[in-house]
């Protein structure tokens, strides 16, 4: 795995950065880290390879709106902890994450310059996207902070105001990234992302129905209510146990299952609490307690309250076989190698309840 130089505050980034060095800086929320943010940071991390600096990402923990406006905030498309393994699989050398309740919060955009990207990253370019706001009540934007950047005298640095993204008509951000997942169109979330959408918890113990009464066993996860997720609905998709971890049962760490996936309540059976539930195919184990990722794929259909327990059964063994589909054609499409991830061959009449 990837791994990037965390500074979890400006004093860590002091001291962590190499005497001397100057840093191509990129700023923003990240959330989602979706295609128009690795723009930014692609931007950035070629700059910085093509003049001799360091590349550093600068993030913000809790998101703003949170702090000022908490009945506004958005719900989180990904977690920090994935929007720095993104970052680092893109080749960012550092990341610095602002606790936005304590640090930056009510300096005016030039002491926000001062302290931040000349006192600390010692700054020698900056990239942002063209909607960037810093400094109190927002007062800067891209044009400001280009003024003070070219004001430092021997500490100036650069900018680059980099254009939002828009493809096939759809603006690329974190909202709409939300609408599709409310939409259940993990498919089109994908899409905006430039990756799998995924969730990670652990597996919990949930009614403990799907292998006893339905030979259906799942593993359960549940998660707070600021995390986004998609839809109540069935979904194909990966679930994958994050190493390191050792598995009772014929299942590894580090590798992608094939799985059909509900999200939801189980309205047949009257359960309240919203829960993500991962049928992993052909394969038994215990995955209790374990820390796993869900990667959604692509819906199969809506969720459904049936009249009867073989109402159910029939559903779910069709949406096996649609999961088997649509996640065989997903595996050729990423082009994965065969000890990335296990699928078994099937369809609709081969397909049995247990495993």
């Amino acid at each position: 795995m990837v791994r990037v130089d965390i500074w979890y505050g400006m004093d860590e980034a002091r001291a962590g950065l190499r005497a001397g060095a100057r840093t191509a800086v990129t700023i923003g929320v990240f959330d989602g880290m979706h295609r128009g943010h690795q723009l930014l940071v692609r931007h950035t991390v070629e700059h910085a390879r093509a003049h001799g600096l360091e590349s550093v990402l600068v993030t913000f923990d809790p998101h703003p709106v949170s702090v000022f406006l908490p009945e506004r905030a958005p719900l989180a498309v990904t977690t920090l902890e994935r929007r720095l393994q993104v970052a680092a699989e893109m080749g960012i050398d550092h990341a610095l994450v602002i606790d936005f309740t304590r640090e930056l919060a009510g300096l005016s955009a030039a002491d926000y310059v001062e302290e931040l990207l000349v006192g600390t990253l010692q700054a020698s370019h900056v990239a942002v996207g063209e909607n960037f706001t810093f400094g109190a009540e927002a007062g800067g934007t891209p044009a400001v902070l280009t003024q003070l950047g070219r004001e430092r005298g021997t500490a100036s640095f650069s900018v680059d105001t980099v254009s939002l993204l828009d493809d096939d008509g759809v603006r690329i951000c974190s909202t709409a990234i939300r609408d599709f997942l409310a939409a259940g169109n993990v498919a089109r979330a994908n899409w905006a992302l430039g990756r799998h959408f995924a969730v990670s918890g652990p597996v919990l113990r949930g009614a403990g129905r799907g292998g006893k009464e339905l030979g259906f066993p799942t593993a359960n996860q549940y998660f707070p209510e600021n995390i986004a997720i998609p839809a109540d609905g069935v979904y194909a998709g990966w679930f994958i146990v994050e190493p390191p971890a050792d598995i009772a049962g014929n299942m590894e760490s580090g590798v992608a299952y094939a799985a059909a996936i509900s999200v939801g309540t189980n309205p047949t059976f009257g359960d309240q609490e919203r829960s993500i539930e991962s049928f992993v195919l052909d394969r038994d184990a215990d995955l209790y307690g374990h820390e796993a990722t869900v990667k959604f794929v692509d819906h199969i259909r809506d969720m459904v309250k049936f009249n009867s327990v073989d109402e159910l059964l029939e559903a779910m063994h069709r949406d096996v076989a649609r999961a088997r589909e649509v996640l065989s054609a997903d595996a050729a499409t990423q082009g994965w190698s065969a000890d990335e991830y296990f699928l078994l061959p099937g369809d609709l009449e081969g397909e049995t309840a247990g495993r």
